[in-house]
């Protein structure tokens, strides 16, 4: 791995450079800066913008209404978009584009793809997960939302919960079981499915912020066409692996960019109130920016596989695991350095639930504290620590399973 990007890297850096000089306005200070209004009425704009020069889907083949971009100059594109503060997409697009679609193109037959992803970046589909369920979460081999074939038509009945964004969408990707009587990881089938239906109800589930992200999704005899399956009747385990391989592994290289936008923020929090030369902080910031330079490192290791015609796979829980358990310990580090006022919320809260706040975000002890909130969550949604450490010991060190408990 070269740490270093090559000429031809660093000439398409200078032409995002020169894309966000010229649509961004001259007296911008990034996403954080903006209030709740604004934020929503500039994401709309900026997705827009994206779309009309084929960056919103930069991967995605051109035919599709993607940018053709190799795999470093996708990531080049999101260290200056971060370093901006602009979003790389709109609120629903990390489910609708890097995962559903990166996983149509993967898996799905030609008319799918032509079908859904020139209206995922349109808008027209707006997508949100359907996995998790009240008993099959760590082990989410064990769901029960079930879909049976009626006709043209699959009929879905279940539940699924920790819909994130789910108020937003109007498609959803469910995970279902389609065949009871194979084992549970091969009677799964991938389902595309329309929400706005009689047969599907969100209700939002409130968190310890106040935010309302996550939400939980009732089936009853939810329709959608028998041809909205991407990959094989029964072989849908294999595709739900896929995309959370797309979800891990590309954050995996510009997800360290956003957090060391975060850490600058907490060190001149550090120094504004007066504890940066406190030897027990400087040792905790010290620790937090090693931990964010190793990130990096582990994302320019990602970005080469990637470059070599790799896909994703279980080696990318590794990162997930790491960054998740980073974010909680620095901040904690920022409730500290906050002390007292910690307990006194004032300010702007985050503008988002997942990861850090958004970049130009205000030291606020609300954008804090409310990150705070959210870091827990971070070792909780999109696998465990737990099952991330299981993934990594069982299928990237080739460690023997834990052995099952005896039957009674």
């Amino acid at each position: 791995m070269d740490p270093k990007y090559s000429e031809e890297a660093e000439a398409y850096r200078e032409k995002m450079v020169a894309f966000l000089g010229e649509h961004l306005p001259a007296d911008w200070k990034g996403m954080g800066a903006l209030s709740p209004e604004q934020l929503a009425t500039f994401t709309a704009e900026w997705r827009s913008i994206l779309s009309a020069n084929s960056l919103l889907a930069p991967s995605w083949p051109a035919e599709y209404g993607g940018g053709g971009l190799t795999a470093l100059e996708k990531v080049i594109m999101a260290e200056e978009f971060l370093k901006a503060g602009v979003p790389t997409g709109g609120n629903n697009d990390a489910f609708s584009i890097q995962m559903v679609g990166n996983t149509i193109l993967n898996w799905g037959s030609d008319e799918m793809k032509a079908d859904f992803l020139p209206k995922i970046i349109s808008g027209e589909y707006v997508f949100c997960q359907g996995y998790s369920e009240p008993n099959a979460g760590s082990d989410l081999a064990a769901l029960m939302c079930k879909a049976e074939l009626d006709g043209d038509e699959w009929v879905i009945n279940g539940q699924k919960i920790w819909t994130s964004a789910g108020m937003s969408a109007n498609w959803i990707f469910v995970l279902c079981r389609t065949d009871f009587t194979s084992s549970k990881h091969k009677g799964i089938s991938f389902l595309l499915c329309p929400m706005e239906q009689p047969g599907v109800e969100v209700r939002p589930i409130a968190m310890m912020s106040g935010e309302s992200e996550f939400n939980e999704t009732f089936f009853t005899d939810a329709r959608t066409p028998k041809e909205n399956v991407v990959g094989q009747v029964n072989g849908g385990w294999g595709v739900a692996m896929t995309l959370l391989g797309y979800e891990r592994g590309e954050a995996a290289a510009t997800t360290p960019i956003a957090f060391r936008s975060e850490l600058d923020r907490l060190f001149a929090m550090a120094k504004e109130r007066g504890v940066s030369d406190d030897p027990v902080i400087r040792q905790r910031l010290a620790e937090a920016y090693s931990k964010v330079e190793i990130m990096r490192y582990m994302g320019l290791g990602t970005l080469t596989r990637f470059i070599k015609g790799a896909t994703p796979g279980p080696s990318e829980s590794l990162f997930k695991l790491y960054w998740s358990e980073y974010h909680k310990a620095v901040t904690e580090l920022a409730v500290d350095i906050l002390g007292a006022d910690a307990m006194w919320i004032e300010g702007q809260q985050p503008m988002t639930s997942f990861s850090s706040d958004l970049p130009g975000s205000p030291n606020s002890s609300a954008s804090w504290v409310g990150t705070f909130y959210n870091a827990r969550a971070g070792t909780i949604y999109a696998g465990t620590s737990q099952v991330q450490r299981n993934i990594v010991g069982e299928m990237v060190l080739g460690l023997p399973k834990e052995p099952k408990p005896a039957n009674a």
